[in-house]
């Protein structure tokens, strides 16, 4: 039997943190195991869901690379297989309708308060055998079975019992024509042959509801595996309606999506001492069995660390088009400065994400827009400053080949020259060609620079060291 694992999200905002780390573990799940990862979209509520949080799913989903093999599917498309589905239990008296009002429901819950009992729906409508009539509080519900217990072995958490007595009659189909959650996910699980279910320990009061209804519907019942909750760094459950941002801000903030991937997959679930994985390891490492029952914390310090790791091991090439959609971001035309590829190599050791990169890299694409005023006075307006400008620039004007490796021969010749230590020459330069004085070495600043607008920038830094 082919293993398929699902992810399951409803549309009612981005996708955050949460979610995307219970993705990641589906996805891995069917990837070593050599099965299927389907994904679908539980859009039934319809007066939280959204088409724009539906395409935030989507962009999410992209830009992780988790990619489905089947789906995406949405549940409103498939409203009459599910009244399909809940006709069969009516008819063979596993469901029935139900005619309460509201505020009859209000008091039976009301009332089992009052006696010390759980609020739940006494079954008042379960043996009467009522027919189909038109009524705004008509709605169906399910012959939970009142004997016996509901076990199962999860993945993660182990051994879990429930007994049907704490189960009440569940609605399957709302009074407004659409089933409730715990009904369509059971069927869409059937119908797409869901081996194992993956998805947060929020819904372990919902699988025992879940496996009655599998047998119900003679269907074979999937593995459950319920993941640990994420707390964010004050040890409160991240919540995508609270402090959890969505997986595409991670982007804005400039992360790279194998960094993402790789700290998510760490949130909860380990290999030895191993930290940095590529998405090969994972793929053929993860074992949902192995994830850890205990809550993990997000921590942004680690996310950012590992992200700088990847801008200095990566390929600049495979860099670039995350580079240039934060260049673009910010307003920079790269067709006026250097090659995006090599300000990566000058800047990557010296940043955490691409965000802060493209920043930095303003300089290069742009004339200076403002002067760090104690930078000019220090290394310009001193006695050797002008000095070390003016004979850079005649050094300059002609260096064969422009690169690095000849601009840093032409920077350490000038030292000898002038007599002054190197730190003498190089920030007098980086001041006149950034404005402040800090940038990547002096050697990659000039080459990032052009050999035209070096000259530029010394003449303009000369009059500014004459004011």
């Amino acid at each position: 039997m082919t293993v398929r694992t699902r992810f399951a999200p409803s549309p009612t905002g981005f996708l955050h943190i949460g979610g995307a780390r219970t993705a990641l573990y589906c996805w891995l799940e069917a990837r070593r195991q050599g099965g299927q990862f389907v994904l679908r979209i539980e859009d039934t509520d319809r007066e939280r869901s959204t088409d724009a949080a539906v395409q935030a799913i989507l962009d999410g989903m992209s830009w992780l690379g988790l990619d489905h093999d089947l789906g995406p599917y949405y549940q409103t498309a498939r409203l009459d297989r599910y009244r399909e589905a809940v006709e069969q239990l009516l008819a063979e008296g596993k469901a029935y309708y139900a005619y309460e009002s509201k505020e009859e429901i209000e008091a039976m819950r009301e009332a089992a308060m009052a006696r010390g009992e759980k609020p739940r729906y006494n079954g008042y409508y379960r043996d009467r055998q009522e027919p189909f009539r038109d009524d705004p509080n008509r709605v169906i519900r399910f012959k939970n079975p009142r004997e016996g217990s509901v076990v199962f072995d999860d993945k993660v958490k182990g051994r879990i019992e429930w007994s049907n007595s704490e189960l009440d009659d569940l609605v399957l189909f709302r009074s407004d024509g659409y089933p409730t959650y715990n009904f369509a996910v059971v069927i869409d699980d059937i119908d797409m042959g869901i081996t194992e279910v993956i998805r947060g320990d929020d819904h372990v009061n919902n699988t025992p509801r879940q496996i009655n209804i599998y047998h119900a519907m003679g269907a074979p019942v999937p593995v459950f595996a319920h993941l640990p909750m994420i707390l964010d760094q004050e040890g409160k459950k991240l919540s995508k309606r609270t402090n959890a941002v969505g997986v595409m801000e991670y982007r804005e903030q400039g992360f790279v999506p194998h960094a993402v991937l790789n700290y998510l997959v760490r949130l909860g679930w380990s290999h030895g001492d191993q930290e940095i994985f590529s998405i090969e390891e994972m793929q053929s490492l993860f074992d949902i069995a192995d994830v850890n029952k205990a809550a993990s914390r997000f921590d942004v310090e680690k996310l950012s660390w590992l992200n700088q790791h990847y801008l200095k091991t990566d390929s600049p090439e495979s860099l670039l088009p995350e580079f240039e959609w934060h260049l673009a971001r910010a307003g920079i035309d790269v067709s006026q400065g250097p090659a995006p590829a090599d300000v990566i190599v000058a800047l990557r050791d010296r940043v955490q994400t691409l965000a802060e990169m493209a920043e930095r890299a303003k300089i290069w694409y742009a004339p200076i827009q403002q002067w760090d005023e104690q930078a000019v006075a220090k290394h310009l307006r001193n006695a050797s400053g002008p000095t070390v400008l003016i004979a850079a620039r005649e050094a300059l004007a002609n260096v064969q080949p422009w690169q690095p490796e000849a601009l840093h021969e032409v920077v350490a010749g000038l030292a000898t020259t002038l007599e002054l230590g190197m730190g003498k020459i190089a920030q007098p330069l980086r001041v006149a060609l950034t404005g402040t004085q800090v940038s990547p070495s002096i050697d990659h600043t000039l080459y990032l620079t052009g050999r035209d607008e070096v000259l530029r920038r010394l003449d303009a830094a000369l009059i500014k060291a004459a004011e």
